[in-house]
């Protein structure tokens, strides 16, 4: 892979993604809706000999193909707001695929663990029964569906499930990510679900290892494949951390069904996040045994490293303001 573009270049996934690519020397487009925030990442990464940035609509084809002549493979890390997944993913990754489908390029797209529902096992393989009983679980699997309709025949698509993650660019899409935030800036945060609880968590420069090096292999795709996280912590411990990291102690208060289902009457995202509650209490655990039978070692950075660089960073972004 010589050349890449990222849609979604700005969020969480898409932001370390990007990074990882420019670091491998792969010349790649940021593509996005605002020009301040991928000016913003163009910026930090300093290399405009490998990354430059193109300004679309995910939703408009042709935004894309105008984007993306000349590339090999497309990220897909565009999302939508939680409150509004079931009437808007499926059009936006129709947009997408259309789009890789005149440009004849291949196509990884970064999901979740939603259409997996309940494990019936102790560590969920890409073989694991998909039996959604959420809503979101639902549209998700509907989703993958999609992705790999036969109408899509000019290109190849690969879909990458992480577990929720956090690192220096996740966002509100990431249960984790407004919590330490909150910790880096010292101030008062709300951490999802059950805290004590162990759950499984993947800092993203390490997805974006992993799911780099997957877009290279032809044999990736056709297919899904989980990627695993460091392993498992309570939220319990990951609070204890990131609070020793930014040297402030503020209250951490759970947000349960009640909590949730009251802040969701201002804050409609949140009353979405009930359904996926339990996770929390119910955790799927991702296998990494064909991710390392058929592209090589899970990288691993221990959730105190992990979680120390985060709030570290967190803590400079918001000088740098």
């Amino acid at each position: 892979m010589k050349n890449a573009i990222v849609v979604g270049a700005t969020g969480g996934t898409g932001a370390a993604i990007t990074e990882e690519l420019v670091k491998r020397g792969i010349a790649t487009i940021a593509f996005g809706r605002s020009r301040q925030k991928l000016e913003k990442l163009a910026a930090k990464l300093g290399n405009p000999s490998l990354l430059s940035i193109a300004i679309g609509d995910a939703f408009r084809p042709d935004d894309i193909v105008a984007a993306a002549k000349d590339t090999e493979v497309l990220f897909h890390c565009a999302n939508v707001l939680y409150h509004e997944m079931e009437s808007k993913l499926i059009p936006l990754g129709e947009s997408v695929m259309e789009a890789a489908r005149q440009l004849r390029i291949k196509v990884v797209a970064i999901d979740g663990i939603y259409p997996y529902g309940k494990a019936q096992t102790d560590r969920v393989s890409e073989d694991h029964p998909k039996q959604p009983h959420t809503r979101k679980g639902k549209t998700r699997l509907a989703f993958e569906h999609m992705l790999f309709a036969d109408k899509w025949n000019n290109t190849k698509v690969s879909i990458v499930r992480l577990p929720d993650y956090y690192g220096p660019t996740a966002n509100d899409a990431s249960y984790l990510g407004s919590t330490l935030e909150a910790i880096a800036a010292g101030k008062l945060a709300f951490f999802v679900g059950n805290m004590h609880v162990p759950r499984e968590y993947i800092y993203l420069p390490d997805a974006a290892v992993m799911i780099v090096e997957l877009a290279d292999h032809d044999e990736a795709y056709g297919q899904n494949w989980n990627i695993p996280g460091t392993g498992l912590i309570s939220g319990k411990e990951i609070v204890r951390l990131a609070q020793k990291a930014s040297g402030r102690s503020k209250p951490v208060i759970s947000l349960g069904k009640i909590g949730l289902s009251l802040i969701g009457m201002g804050v409609p995202v949140m009353k979405e996040i009930v359904e996926m509650l339990y996770l929390t209490t119910e955790p799927v655990v991702l296998s990494g045994e064909k991710f390392i039978r058929h592209i090589g070692k899970i990288k691993i950075t221990p959730f105190e490293e992990g979680i120390r660089s985060t709030i570290r960073e967190l803590q400079q972004h918001k000088l740098n303001e």
